[in-house]
């Protein structure tokens, strides 16, 4: 931040917190956080920092996971106040009140939710290395072949959905998926949509909107039906593999080339003669079969991960609720 004097800012020492007090732009969330690193942070002076003034009775991990409820998400919004802004101001949060039980079961639960992070924290790490074991791969492919236009191994489609009886109809994300339109529609009537079947690619021309190429490789077991405006192609698969060639399409490198040869007025679009000039090198098929299993096995890990997050989320009210219950016993 060049020119900005840091003066104002606010410190947050370790283990020390920082919550952001307007609620209303959050959706359902209050934003806060806990400095669990060694290091001194800064940050806006329009945020509140605050530490536990006894961690003899009341240990800062053990209210970070009071704070990783749903629990007092919900208590937030409720007693915030303001008409332009609703904000959850530093008394209202100082008058919630929980129940504390003795420092020794505290440290029992965080020990245990410690535990758990550090086994997902271990599987993120695993699935970063694969990740970049197939990057590596991809990246030695480009150094080392003469790369070939996909324009030689794709075929444009333009079936139409004329008997209307395909009626699973999805647009497209800036994620490179296929999702559900965003806009209402007619299944009766979808005559005029084009028909993407098993492994057929669909993209959206327009990259001015999303500044990336929305595209997506149809892996259901069945036909789905997109927009008319949608491109529609086929590979063929005896010398290049369509999970291959989505790997490439996926790529950030793809959106930046992508964007640099869109062109027009009103909407710059990235045209199917465009697509058809992407150069990529294409190995064996063996060889590129090698980097979509790794490549498979890198987003199951990656499903997986993003479970093991949600459950580490979730099982903060368990645990505050066996320390209460443990208590009391």
């Amino acid at each position: 931040m060049v020119g900005v004097s840091l003066k104002p800012y606010l410190i947050i020492n370790p283990n020390e917190f920082v919550y952001v007090a307007d609620t209303s732009r959050r959706g359902d969330k209050i934003a806060i956080a806990r400095n669990t690193s060694n290091e001194v942070y800064i940050c806006s002076s329009a945020y509140t920092v605050f530490k536990v003034s006894e961690p003899s009775k009341l240990l800062p991990e053990y209210l970070s996971l009071l704070f990783e409820r749903a629990e007092f998400d919900r208590y937030a919004r409720y007693n915030s106040w303001g008409s332009a802004r609703e904000t959850f101001d530093w008394q209202t949060f100082c008058d919630y009140e929980i129940e504390l039980p003795p420092i020794s079961i505290q440290q029992k639960y965080v020990d245990i939710y410690k535990a758990i992070h550090k086994n997902q924290q271990c599987y993120e790490r695993g699935l970063n290395d694969l990740k970049l074991t197939c990057d590596a791969y991809i990246e030695n492919l480009r150094h080392s072949m003469v790369s070939e236009e996909i324009g030689n191994y794709i075929v444009r489609k333009n079936d139409k959905n004329t008997d209307n009886k395909i009626k699973t109809v999805l647009g497209l994300s800036t994620s490179k998926e296929f999702r559900v339109p965003q806009s209402r529609v007619n299944k009766k009537d979808l005559e005029g949509y084009k028909i993407v079947n098993p492994f057929e690619f669909a993209f959206v021309p327009t990259t001015d909107t999303w500044k990336v190429l929305a595209f997506a490789i149809n892996t259901y077991n069945e036909p789905i039906v997109v927009s008319p405006i949608y491109e529609v192609f086929s590979v063929c698969t005896e010398k290049l593999l369509p999970e291959y060639l989505a790997l490439w399409l996926s790529r950030e490198e793809f959106d930046r080339y992508a964007r640099y040869h869109s062109w027009g007025s009103a909407r710059e679009n990235f045209s199917w003669e465009a697509m058809g000039e992407v150069q990529i090198p294409v190995p064996d098929i063996d060889v590129q079969q090698s980097i979509v299993d790794i490549y498979k096995a890198y987003n199951i890990r990656k499903e997986i991960n993003e479970k093991l997050k949600a459950q580490l989320k979730d099982i903060c009210p368990i645990l505050i609720k066996g320390s209460i219950e443990e208590a009391k016993n």
